[in-house]
């Protein structure tokens, strides 16, 4: 009778204590931000210039001229650049949301409340997830012919939520006098 008890008791125990640490870990990682002055840098809007260029139509215009390019071609080609595109809108994404998470730390372990930077960064949030639903949907009328896309003010967002977040971390190297 005991057994019958015990038994499943003490897996409850097991899968709680298990359950306890799965969601300890994920919630309370260290080390995901490491915010320091070099990783900001790292993150330069210069990885993105190819991204920039990546969907212009002049290099489509050239091709088309050519003699014996087709129309096959061409969709070709802009349905592997739209895969291009995509890697690196996902990285934009990623290392926006690196740096939208960093600025929150700073903010959430700051000596000062700072409501203002509160309000722009959630408006740069706001901005960014409607410019890349608005990338997103261009980039599908991009691969069939119909439009262009720019993700220029994706990049710009982008690098303004970065230099705030650079204004906020202290260089590690003195400024030369």
């Amino acid at each position: 009778m005991n057994w019958q008890i015990a038994v499943p008791v003490l897996a409850c125990c097991s899968l709680a204590v298990a359950l306890f640490w799965i969601i300890r870990r994920v919630a309370f990682r260290r080390g995901d931000l490491p915010v320091t002055a070099e990783w900001i840098d790292e993150l330069s809007t210069e990885r993105y210039r190819p991204m920039m260029r990546l969907l212009d139509g002049k290099d489509l215009e050239f091709l088309t001229s050519q003699p014996g390019f087709t129309p096959h071609m061409a969709a070709r080609i802009r349905r592997q650049r739209c895969q291009i595109f995509r890697g690196y809108l996902r990285c934009l994404s990623n290392d926006f949301r690196r740096v939208s998470a960093a600025v929150q730390l700073i903010m959430l372990h700051s000596r000062h409340d700072r409501p203002d930077l509160a309000g722009i960064l959630l408006r740069h949030q706001l901005a960014f997830g409607f410019g890349m639903l608005s990338v997103q949907c261009r980039l599908h009328l991009y691969r069939w012919g119909l439009c262009t896309v720019d993700v220029a003010g994706l990049v710009r967002i982008f690098e303004a939520v970065r230099l705030e977040l650079r204004c906020m971390v202290p260089s590690a190297f003195p400024a030369a006098a």
